[in-house]
This record gives structure tokens, sequence and C-alpha cells, in this order.
């Protein structure tokens, strides 16, 4: 079986997206690229996640080919191509569903830093012009609007977040879906006090180094 550490990872987070209440039904995808053998395991289109196995992940090449799998592969393939074309630093992506980030990008509007979490991702996490699901300018609208920064709100869709690794896409993910549940409910009382640009840069520093070992 090719890449079954990151096909059992895919299963893994599917699951665990749907009970963290990232997403609905069948909404959503996860994928996770193995550079070495330039291979990508990417959940499959359409089938709820308690229900699908490790051989149900599907593995393609860069290209999208299908090398195994039961099934077609999640139809925001070419995002997730698109990402890993585009930025060599970035080993996996979670694409949410998820409510908060999902309502701001219904308003169409960028998330700002209404607390320091929102460096997990960037100084801010902008929102992508429009585009069908599945097409190819969704891609390119996604990948524009993640320039510099780990998530990106996709307009009247939801919520991508890439990382290094499936763990930093997650957290980056859940971390997203917290701060734009506070800017949503801070912009139903009053105007949010928005952290300096300075203060972002410091965090995006500190963040750097944000759960690495001690060195001994």
């Amino acid at each position: 079986m090719r890449l079954k550490t990151e096909r059992e990872k895919v299963r893994k987070y599917c699951t665990k997206m749907l009970s963290s209440g990232l997403t609905k039904g069948t909404g959503g995808n996860i994928s996770i690229f193995n550079r070495e053998e330039g291979l990508i395991a990417i959940s499959p289109s359409g089938i709820p996640y308690e229900e699908i196995n490790i051989e149900d992940v599907v593995v393609v090449n860069l290209d999208g080919k299908i090398i195994e799998g039961n099934y077609k592969p999640s139809s925001e393939i070419l995002m997730h191509l698109a990402v890993y074309k585009n930025r060599q630093e970035l080993s996996a992506v979670v694409h949410t569903h998820s409510i908060f980030a999902k309502t701001l990008s219904a308003l169409r509007k960028d998330l700002p830093a209404v607390s320091y979490l929102v460096a997990v991702a960037g100084k801010n996490v902008k929102c992508a012009e429009y585009a069908s699901f599945g097409t190819k300018e969704l891609a390119e609208n996604a990948i524009k609007a993640l320039e510099g920064n780990k998530a990106v709100l996709l307009a009247n869709h939801g919520l991508l977040a890439a990382g290094v690794n499936v763990e930093d896409a997650f957290n980056i993910a859940e971390e997203i879906e917290l701060c734009s549940e506070v800017y949503v409910r801070a912009l139903s009382i009053g105007t949010p006090v928005i952290l300096e640009e300075e203060e972002m840069e410091s965090m995006l520093e500190r963040f750097k180094t944000y759960g690495t070992p001690i060195e001994k």
C-alpha cells in the first residue's frame, strides 16, 4: 500500500474534523503531501467520514493522476494541488466548512487581528474572490489570497488551512475558526479592537518556535 501512514492520518483527521465541529456531513477535505515520493494522500469525494477505510483514501501524483484508491479524490483536488505546487514549505491541507469562518466568507470579509492567535496563520486571514467549488478558478483565487499566509477564507464557502504537516494544518483550522467566532460575536456587540501590525509581527516571530522542544 502506498502512503499507508499518510492515508491513516487523512482518515483520522477527517473523523476529527467532524467530531470537532469543523464541518458537517461530507463537507470539507484533507490531504497530505509526501514530497520525497511525490505523492499525495487525499480524502475521497462524497464518502461519509465515519465510513472511510484506509484503502478509500486516494493517492494521486502532482498532476492529479490516481495511483491508488477505491473512489474519486475530493472535488477540491485542484485547490490542494495548487497549494503544493506553489508553496514548497507546506505539506498538508485541511479544508473545512466551519460555521464562523463560513459566516465571514459569506460576508466576504477578511479576518483581522482580533486575537494574537490569528498569527498561527499570518497577520490576518484574507477572503479570496468567489469561484464555484472544484474549479481551477477557485484554486487560483485561493492561492492568490493565501500568499504569505497559512490560511484563507473562501468566499461563500469555508476555510482552507495549510501547514508543514497535518497536525499543524488542523491546529490552524481550529484556531482560525475560534478567532472567526470571536470576531463575529464581537461585531454583534460593537466594534472589535484590532491588534496593531507591530504586535502581530512580534507574534509571527514568537510562533515560529512555538511547540518546539528544548535543546539539551
